[in-house]
């Protein structure tokens, strides 16, 4: 049996009024955009999140004049859009079409940004049904007095912690495929245990001892922009570090830690994300650290484009992430 990629429909960073003429057309669309520019918008079929980072035809930039817009492709009948918050987030999977995929926004820093990374894993019909997506922020010059939010294009409303999901139906002989790019290994370095699940730790097992895990990056000169790496069946998925309270004993985390996994540092050089096929891709957003760390301003990814997000959702959340979707025709 042959498969064939769909191809993606035309997209990209495009001033305020053209993405208007689009949605005034009646198009499916996932807006990025700062949020001056997203309130701007007319209703219609669309969600977005605030974030100004993008990566664009000409490279990683940063724009507060432009938002990116993704067509969404491949649906037999029109998406649904929902909200949903911390009472019913895990009953996305079940809303999800039997066939299609759920493209979900969540902002950052919020009650259901923390939910869904913790419980993400249980809900039911996760990893049966595709979710893909990306966690909404802000400029990083405003990290202490703005606040990331979602937004519902069918209602024109903003959500500052609630999670908006487009569920996109596809024809029987279509399927979405969700993949991650992932530049990160396991470090040869020692294991990493955590004694619960959380956003935050101050101790943790290392090689099986217990010690205070701020006072361990410090002491041996752990570069913090290196993630944290687990082995999940053979995928490895990051765990980025936000920061280190030395006075706390504290270890902050951009992704929750979880108490039944093993982690080790990251080893080797930050990726540069230039690898990869990005043909037929429909959906694709990367992290913020890798624009940060990897100087990623005026660099292309492969043909990869997209928002430059506060986490990255392939099922999981993840960081330090490149994560895409193409449809596939069976």
């Amino acid at each position: 049996m042959s498969e064939s990629v769909i191809e993606a429909l035309p997209g990209g960073l495009m001033d305020v009024a053209a993405a208007a003429d689009l949605i005034k057309k009646g198009e499916f669309l996932v807006v990025a955009g700062d949020a001056e520019l997203l309130a701007k918008l007319p209703k219609g079929n669309w969600i977005g999140g605030t974030i100004p980072y993008f990566m664009g035809p000409r490279g990683g930039e940063c724009s507060r004049k432009q938002v990116f817009v993704t067509r969404v492709g491949g649906p037999a009948e029109a998406p649904t859009i929902k909200i949903y918050d911390v009472t019913n987030l895990d009953q996305i999977c079940l809303d999800a079409p039997d066939n299609g995929y759920s493209l979900i926004i969540l902002p950052a820093f919020s009650a259901v940004h923390a939910h869904y990374a913790r419980n993400a894993p249980g809900f039911e019909d996760m990893f049966v049904k595709p979710v893909i997506g990306w966690v909404s922020g802000v400029h990083l010059d405003h990290l202490a007095d703005a606040v990331p939010q979602v937004f519902d294009g069918s209602r024109g409303e903003a959500e500052t912690d609630a999670a908006v999901v487009m569920h996109v139906p596809l024809p029987p002989t279509c399927y979405a495929q969700v993949d991650i790019i992932n530049g990160m290994q396991q470090g040869s370095g020692p294991t990493i245990r955590f004694p619960s699940t959380g956003f935050s730790a101050t101790t943790a097992k290392i090689d099986g001892v217990d010690q205070n895990f701020a006072e361990y990056l410090v002491k041996n000169r752990v570069d913090t922009k290196l993630p944290l790496v687990a082995d999940y069946c053979g995928a490895m998925i990051n765990v980025s570090i936000k920061g280190v309270d030395e006075k706390e004993g504290r270890v902050d985390f951009y992704a929750p830690v979880f108490a039944d996994s093993e982690y080790r540092v990251a080893e080797g050089t930050l990726p540069a994300f230039s690898q990869g096929d990005g043909a037929g891709t429909t959906f694709s957003c990367n992290c913020i650290l890798n624009y940060l760390y990897g100087e990623l301003e005026g660099k292309r990814t492969a043909d990869f484009t997209g928002p430059m997000t506060f986490g990255e959702i392939a099922y999981l959340l993840l960081n330090q992430t490149l994560v895409h979707m193409r449809i596939v025709r069976s």
